[in-house]
């Protein structure tokens, strides 16, 4: 039996799924067979193109062609010339969202975590239910969590950078 999550754990809304995967475990298989796993500890959701912190409140364009997909694909993205962040897409095709993977117990932060799994441009796309490289486990951990506003969304005004749609785990 797979631990693996399935198309329909993604194919809800971001607000959703963001506390659900705090708990599952993270897997990164490298080219030489080798795995790293992780428990995800903090996630952000960012939903559709009314929200003005998320990237597909421009509409749709090369770089966020991806969060219009069904979910459980990868969106990265490149920010400051050195991290890749990782996202996973939600919900159904034509509604773009995304839950961001802002840390896991081995790397806290969006850019250490990009850094961590040794992220690049080529996972843009990927489907984390078929994929070989890179997939999220069920686990039978429940965490307790605080709930805050995203951080580093300010320019996006106070309606929606205060959405309390940050899920933090409640470390022991």
């Amino acid at each position: 039996m797979s631990l693996r999550l399935t198309s329909s754990f993604f194919e809800r809304d971001a607000c959703t799924v963001a506390p659900e995967l705090l708990g599952k475990i993270l897997v990164r298989r490298f080219e030489d067979g080798s795995e790293m796993r992780s428990i995800i500890i903090e996630t952000e959701a960012y939903f559709g193109e009314d929200d003005k912190a998320c990237h597909a409140s421009k509409g749709r364009t090369a770089r966020t062609e991806v969060m219009y997909a069904a979910g459980g694909k990868v969106y990265v993205y490149f920010i400051y010339g050195m991290y890749w962040l990782l996202n996973v897409v939600t919900g159904f095709e034509g509604h773009p969202q995304a839950v961001l993977i802002r840390g896991v117990d081995n790397a806290v932060g969006p850019g250490r975590v990009g850094k961590w799994l040794q992220l690049d441009r080529s996972f843009y796309g990927e489907d984390v239910t078929i994929s070989q490289r890179l997939w999220i486990e069920d686990s039978d951990v429940l965490i307790e969590y605080n709930v805050t506003p995203r951080i580093g969304v300010e320019y996006a005004g106070e309606e929606w950078s205060l959405k309390p749609w940050r899920y933090i785990a409640k470390m022991p």
